[in-house]
């Protein structure tokens, strides 16, 4: 089969598209004829091996174990392990391989069948393998660190890339308020799928406007922990899903010595992989109360392209890669 491949860390130049073994599923694994995968800021931070900390992430100090990005696929199942009772050949099928070795990049994958769920009917290959990884990390951004309730005011910094385009939709479908901050390139996009009140970062600092607001969801952004602080409420939550390093450690290391300054809750996220958030999502996707959306779809052999895109330009939504027809 044909796959992305890297053997060292580094730019997108040591990506190289290659002929490498098919895999054989195990007893309790299924294996996937990709038809598409999407990119994540993990796969970048992987393919990079900095900050260096991610080396541990992708098993090796000097070189990755894992030699295959990607975390988001959808395809077709195409066999199945003896063990394996919940799908068989021929189901359309998506999840997040990101807990059992990426894999992404390639025509095919075999993983444990606790990893996939049924594609939702009315999305393509494409729109499902947008949705795993950033879906289920707005989510539980929202409810299990924001407990998000109906009527809150929440703001989404970052609301136009790939979680905070979920974020937004998420938000709106537990009832809340939504402020959408992006840039002047994506307040009609953010708009049209769902912001009531839209603030464009590159003519107003939202950290300096007198609104005050429940939850706060940074999928991006580069404000310091204590400028969030203070357009928070009074009981208000912050959780930093995305942005630089620099915000990453503040949210780990001094969240929570801001928390126990008052009423205010701030820290970070730590999304886990969860088949039981993914049916959740996929019913939303087939009610049609959210949707993923797309910036640029490539071909795999131009994978590299697509990481540079997503590592060095802030894309609209998800970054997505078309493996099969």
């Amino acid at each position: 089969m044909k796959a992305v491949v890297y053997t060292q860390y580094g730019s997108p130049d040591v990506l190289h598209l290659k002929e490498v073994k098919k895999p054989t599923p195990k007893d309790n694994e299924v294996l996937i004829k990709i038809h598409a995968a999407s990119i994540n800021a993990a796969d970048w931070y992987l393919l990079k091996g900095e900050p260096f900390f991610v080396r541990l992430m992708a098993g090796g100090l000097q070189k990755p174990k894992n030699t295959i990005l990607g975390a988001d696929i959808a395809g077709q199942v195409e066999a199945v392990g003896k063990n394996v009772k919940a799908f068989q050949p021929g189901d359309e099928v998506f999840g997040d391989t990101s807990g059992c070795g990426l894999g992404g990049f390639a025509e095919y994958v075999a993983v444990p069948e606790d990893v996939l769920v049924l594609k939702p009917a009315n999305l393509t290959y494409e729109e499902a393998a947008a949705v795993p990884l950033a879906g289920v990390t707005a989510l539980q951004g929202l409810r299990d660190n924001g407990k998000i309730r109906a009527g809150q005011k929440v703001l989404i910094n970052g609301a136009s890339g790939g979680v905070g385009t979920f974020a937004l939709q998420l938000a709106k479908a537990f009832g809340a308020e939504v402020t959408a901050v992006c840039s002047t390139k994506n307040v009609d996009m953010v708009r049209s799928i769902g912001a009531d009140h839209v603030i464009d970062y590159t003519r107003e600092n939202f950290t300096k406007r007198p609104e005050r607001y429940d939850l706060i969801i940074a999928a991006n952004g580069y404000h310091p922990l204590l400028a969030y602080r203070r357009v928070l409420n009074r009981n208000g939550t912050y959780v930093m899903i995305g942005g630089s390093m620099t915000q990453i450690f503040q949210a780990m290391l001094l969240g929570p010595l801001v928390s126990m300054m008052g009423s205010k809750k701030m820290g970070n996220l730590m999304a886990k992989s969860s088949k039981q958030d993914l049916v959740f999502l996929k019913d939303l996707l087939e009610a049609g109360k959210i949707k993923p959306i797309i910036d640029r779809c490539y071909p795999l052999n131009d994978t590299p392209e697509a990481l540079r895109y997503l590592g060095e330009v802030h894309a609209r939504g998800k970054v997505v890669i078309a493996v099969a027809a």
